[in-house]
Parts: C-alpha cells; sequence; structure tokens
C-alpha cells in the first residue's frame, strides 16, 4: 500500500529523502531509530514521538494532519526492524 493511499504528499517525501542524503542529518535519524522494535513502532505514543523527533532533526513542521497520517501509514505497516524483507519493501516504497 502506497503512502499516498495514507494522504501523505509527494513533495513531503521528497523533501525528506532529498535532506536525508545530507550525512550528518542521515546520522542523526540513524542514531534516533537505533534499537527501535517492531513493538514501538505498533505504539502510538512512541511512534508520534519518534516522528516529532524526526521532523526536528529534518527541519520539517509538520500539521497535527500530517503528523497523523504519517503515524497511520507506520502503524498499518507493521514494519519490523530485524525483518530484512519489511526494510526492502519499504525502501522500495520510497525509491
Amino acid at each position: 500500500m502506497s503512502y499516498q493511499q495514507y494522504g501523505i504528499e509527494p513533495a513531503l517525501i521528497e523533501r525528506v529523502k532529498f535532506k536525508l542524503k545530507n550525512p550528518e542529518v542521515k546520522e542523526r535519524i540513524t542514531m534516533l531509530l537505533q534499537g527501535v522494535t517492531k513493538a514501538d513502532l505498533q505504539n502510538r505514543t512512541k511512534v508520534t514521538r519518534l516522528i516529532g523527533l524526526a521532523a526536528g532533526i529534518l527541519g520539517e513542521k509538520l500539521t497535527g494532519s500530517q503528523a497523523n497520517q504519517v503515524l497511520e501509514f507506520v502503524l498499518s505497516q507493521k514494519i519490523d526492524p530485524s525483518n530484512a524483507f519489511h526494510l526492502i519493501r519499504l525502501w522500495a516504497m520510497f525509491r
């Protein structure tokens, strides 16, 4: 299922992808997500916190509805960071 089906704007995704090309920003995001588990990514409170922290690192000002769209997308994907197939599927979705 595509992120666009959740109302997430392609322009936002492109800005984030561009900002992640900066090695310093990418390292900060990597550090933020280090140790995150599948259970963490199914917890609304933790995902909301991660979205807020990531938006701050990226310098993106998300509206309440944008943050909620990203939250619903992450929860519905049932991402397991230790499952290579899940990570490949996500990579393919955003390349």
